[in-house]
């Protein structure tokens, strides 16, 4: 493995077709561990369709995905849940778990030990915000309470993760929560990454993306447009033609 690779998410000429739709077209990328990479973009861009390819979840129809320099379909399975962890838009269990239980089930592809792993799904609880949840029923929660449980799920995934170039994967993770949450689910994103761990994440709200992301990447119509820092890529009259909306500099982009 060259250092060029080491720890890199890499797409090459990724595409997604569905039902004769280019859902993703020839998107070439690559990510480092410890910042934030936001993908932006109007409904339909394709960016959650991007970050499932690049989870592993969502099999390119051309192009490939690269992990350490390795292609993602390389990689054993649980090998690679140790590396990355996807936090989805909305996660339905039909299970009767606690908050608490829910969290462990982010350590299973771990060795098992008991007493580690209840120690880092607790740490991982305190650190989401959900500390307060831990015994509730999950299927009782709120859809904000079980975003926040969640966090703590992935969090308790790749836990040891930043010495290692560990990723998260977020799509939307503000989705359901109230102002205040929604900041502290990014500043928890860019904790991790000054932690050292890889974050993407796919955002609507392009003050949270201009605020919080190292980078963003402006995508539209499976096209990626555009990538750099906020003050770059978040370019007002770029955004007013793909929105379709006349957007100023009192949208709170530039002033980020």
């Amino acid at each position: 493995m060259s250092r060029s690779t080491e720890g890199r998410f890499v797409t090459e000429d990724v595409c997604v077709v569905r039902q004769g739709r280019t859902i993703v077209g020839h998107v070439s990328m690559s990510a480092s561990p410890g910042r934030v990479l936001a993908l932006v973009g109007p409904n339909g861009a394709g960016k959650s369709t991007l970050l499932g390819v690049l989870s592993g979840r969502i099999r390119p129809d051309a192009g490939r995905v690269m992990l350490d320099g390795t292609l993602l379909d390389a990689w054993e399975p649980r090998a690679l849940a140790r590396r990355r962890a996807m936090l989805s838009q909305r996660v339905d269990l039909a299970f009767g778990f606690s908050a608490y239980e829910v969290v462990l089930l982010g350590r299973s592809p771990h060795v098992q030990n008991a007493e580690r792993d209840g120690a880092i799904a607790s740490a991982a609880l305190r650190a989401a915000h959900a500390w307060d949840l831990r015994d509730r029923r999950y299927t009782a929660l709120s859809g904000g309470e079980q975003q926040r449980v969640q966090l703590a799920r992935v969090l308790a995934q790749v836990w040891e993760g930043g010495r290692d170039g560990a990723w998260l994967l977020l799509d939307e993770p503000e989705a359901g929560l109230d102002i205040a949450h929604q900041h502290f689910i990014l500043q928890r994103a860019r904790a991790c990454a000054a932690a050292g761990l890889g974050v993407i994440t796919v955002l609507h709200d392009l003050n949270l993306a201009a605020r919080y992301a190292d980078e963003v990447a402006v995508l539209a119509a499976g096209a990626m447009l555009r990538r750099g820092p906020p003050h770059e890529a978040l370019e007002t009259s770029l955004l007013s033609e793909i929105y379709g909306i006349p957007l100023g500099r009192s949208f709170g982009i530039d002033a980020a």
